[in-house]
């Protein structure tokens, strides 16, 4: 647990928030890179962070809590960690296309420097592999395929900024407006593509442009080749091999429907391994990440 304070905000674009949290502790932080994943625990009303368990065991005895005395707990990526100077940034997606928002995106659309979080994350002293990183490509020139909604784009943003010159691909990421297309610069060949919905429905301009893609990235489906077939109930897979096999490796991510149906067209369709598509339904249409 690294205790930390909001230091400053910026508005980057209609859907998109940037927190930067600051804090002593931080200069512990693993600045790991990718789609580093950590929890943002925010503070209650007329409880603040007092509640909140610490050490061994937090997260089972969080789960043991009353339900008003249960800190809300939410999953982000980190944009950008800077241990020298004890920050690290978080990217927030504000809303959806109706307007609906999470408690993560009410609290950030209101917070003011000073407001008192926690962040739960990997702690440099740690010698082992850290958790929370999914992106593993099946070698460092790729090529490689990220697709995901707004929710995904911190993830593919600081993914992109971290791959090697060499690397090869496409980067899909589908987003409310025009006006939240954001500047990315990655030192890589991958070819970066925004999808403004403007008011169609999720997924519908994110579904075909990841089947082009498919087209342009992988060879041919041979017509004996057998594919795997696809659990649509799974809402999470990461696969663990370090050079996971075939030509592309694809990393998938944003609303569950949405990204299972990804999933299943690269897998069960185009005959990919599925060691090599990272899936990841960050959220489910209708409900919380609590849920």
């Amino acid at each position: 647990m690294f205790e930390v304070e909001v230091s400053r905000t910026e508005r980057l674009s209609p859907s998109f928030l940037r927190v930067t949290f600051s804090g002593a502790d931080l200069a512990h932080f693993a600045d790991i890179g990718y789609d580093q994943r950590i929890k943002l625990i925010l503070p209650l009303a007329g409880h603040g962070l007092t509640p909140m368990p610490k050490g061994p065991g937090w997260y089972q005895r969080w789960r043991e809590l009353p339900g008003e005395l249960r800190n809300p707990i939410r999953t982000l990526t980190v944009r950008l960690a800077r241990p020298h100077l004890r920050e690290v940034d978080v990217d927030i997606a504000l809303h959806d296309d109706d307007g609906h928002s999470g408690p993560v995106a009410r609290w950030a659309a209101t917070v003011r420097p000073g407001a008192p979080a926690l962040l739960f994350g990997p702690n440099a002293g740690f010698d082992g592999p850290s958790a929370g990183m999914a992106f593993r490509p099946r070698a460092e020139n790729g090529p490689v395929l990220l697709a995901g909604d707004e929710t995904a784009v911190p993830a593919i943003a600081a993914t992109l900024e971290r791959l090697p010159a060499g690397c090869t691909g496409e980067a899909l990421m589908e987003v409310p407006y025009e006006a939240d297309t954001l500047d990315i610069e990655t030192p890589s060949q991958v070819k970066i593509t925004w999808l403004a919905r403007s008011g169609v429905p999720r997924g519908s301009l994110l579904h075909p442009a990841v089947v082009a893609a498919a087209d342009r990235l992988l060879p041919p489906l041979a017509a004996n080749n057998s594919v795997e077939d696809v659990d649509v109930d799974d809402l999470w897979e990461v696969p663990e091999d370090e050079r996971p096999p075939g030509p592309l490796y694809a990393w998938l991510a944003g609303e569950a429907g949405v990204i299972k149906g990804l999933r299943r067209h690269l897998v069960a369709d185009r005959g990919m391994d599925r060691r090599a598509v990272a899936f990841m339904g960050y959220w489910r249409e209708g409900r919380s990440e609590a849920d």
